[in-house]
């Protein structure tokens, strides 16, 4: 053997090697295409989760203000209820008040009336007496 067929075997063999490695090179080559591949359809599928979670808590946090605005709506008429009924408590405070001052003052006058119906009642038996 001389040395040129030696070199030419070195050289058939490095390309030899050369080959299987681009051989596996392109084996992990496809196979980092199909992770790649696998991966952004799991991050794709999870993008649309999450928008679709978004949405959703959207819709719910728009219907959660709907709602907050028709109790803030219930609250001020339960409001202006309590402010009429306050007042119509007031007035009708106010008229037994003077309906109570009112008796009071009819009391005392027929409570003196009283007195002197009594007086008048006994004047008049006695005058029966000294006519009679």
């Amino acid at each position: 053997m001389n040395d040129d067929d030696l070199t030419v075997r070195i050289l058939i063999e490095i390309r030899d090697e050369i080959r299987a490695t681009n051989q596996r090179l392109d084996s992990t080559n496809k196979r980092l295409d199909r992770v790649e591949t696998g991966l952004g359809a799991r991050i794709d599928n999870l993008a649309t989760r999450i928008d679709n979670v978004e949405t959703g808590l959207g819709v719910r946090i728009d219907g959660l203000g709907t709602r907050i605005d028709a109790l803030g709506d219930r609250v001020d008429r339960v409001e202006h209820r309590l402010v009429d009924l306050d007042i119509r408590a007031a007035t009708a405070t106010a008229d037994l008040i003077a309906s109570t001052r009112d008796l009071h003052k009819m009391l005392a006058d027929r409570f003196d009336l009283r007195d002197r119906v009594e007086r008048c009642e006994k004047d008049i038996v006695e005058l029966k007496h000294r006519v009679g």
